[in-house]
């Protein structure tokens, strides 16, 4: 999320203008790479996740749920639905934690103390491990378990795939089909409930030529424009660019809930001109690209050197 930019606002304006600056007042990007003077954004810790602030602390799990999540298989959750996972580099025999300092802070450890075994669960596969700092952590066939910060809703799995290493949990342990799905900018999203298969209303792919990119809930990739601007947020494809480019439409609440390996708060409407509300990442207006005849396809990459797929966090994709 972009950091609130400095400039002052007339007293008149403050009070509606303070939601549109906080998220899309940080900087306007060239093409989305370059960054302003004085805007910022927070290094990523080992493990890939963000940092949250300083002082982050373990969670507690209650008893745990087993979630069929579809895509997924079944998924651990801990007693408020949060997505359980397990990392590559922690070890199971015997259990040790490798995530400490800021990957703690983006994987807050799950404690054994409150932990029950869900229903159908066998209970004989819960553990503990005592962490680096003399907490106990919870495990599950050996393996410590954790929560991801950017899981901000029950039943999300922005962890699944983070940097090739972090899973879901499976009730035994195992990786929650591990080479399914990926979120927070690795590889396909997954959803939040529904039958196998069905997408998410906006999530993230693994392109095999481009990368992670985002797609809406019909399989479309997602694109942006480099003529358009992020603040003010505006849209330069009008007229008969609109025949070739159509706007993306904004989710509604429940649909940005359901939203996969992308942040909730940089999903945010921008209003055109013609009073449609198209969708935004990170304040970009996306489009999808007629020319796209089938789910997945890329044709729209780099038309007229101008537009270009796009990342989970806004930034253009190339």
């Amino acid at each position: 999320m972009r950091k609130l930019r400095s400039t002052a606002v007339t007293a008149a304006g403050a009070a509606a203008a303070l939601v549109l600056l906080t998220a899309c007042g940080g900087e306007t990007k060239d093409g989305g790479d370059a960054e302003k003077a004085g805007a910022t954004r927070a290094a990523a810790p080992a493990g890939g996740g963000t940092a949250q602030a300083a002082g982050v602390r373990p969670v507690t799990a209650g008893k745990l749920s087993i979630w069929a999540s579809g895509p997924l298989g079944p998924v651990v959750t801990d007693s408020a639905g949060f997505t359980l996972y397990r990392f590559d580099s922690d070890t199971a025999s015997p259990p040790k934690s490798a995530c400490e300092g800021d990957c703690a802070k983006a994987w807050p450890p799950v404690l054994a103390a409150d932990a029950r075994a869900a229903d159908g669960m066998n209970a004989a596969l819960l553990g503990k491990v005592t962490r680096a700092d003399g907490t106990q952590q919870l495990t599950l066939k050996g393996w410590p378990l954790y929560r991801f910060a950017k899981d901000t809703l029950p039943r999300q799995t922005n962890g699944q795939g983070v940097g090739g290493t972090w899973f879901a949990a499976a009730p035994d342990g195992s990786k929650a089909k591990a080479g399914a799905a990926a979120g927070s900018g690795t590889g396909t999203g997954t959803g939040t409930g529904g039958a196998a298969g069905a997408l998410p209303p906006l999530s993230v792919r693994k392109d095999a030529g481009l990368g992670p990119i985002v797609r809406d809930g019909k399989g479309r990739t997602l694109y942006r424009f480099t003529k358009d601007t992020d603040w003010p947020m505006k849209s330069n494809c009008t007229g008969p660019c609109l025949d070739t480019w159509r706007p993306a439409k904004m989710l509604d609440k429940a649909a940005i809930a359901q939203a996969t390996g992308i942040d909730p708060k940089l999903i945010i409407e921008y209003k055109r001109p013609d009073g449609t509300r198209q969708l935004t990442v990170d304040c970009w207006p996306l489009y999808w690209f007629t020319g796209d005849r089938t789910p997945g396809e890329t044709k729209g990459q780099g038309v007229g050197g101008t537009w270009f797929a796009v990342r989970a966090d806004g930034a253009l994709a190339k």
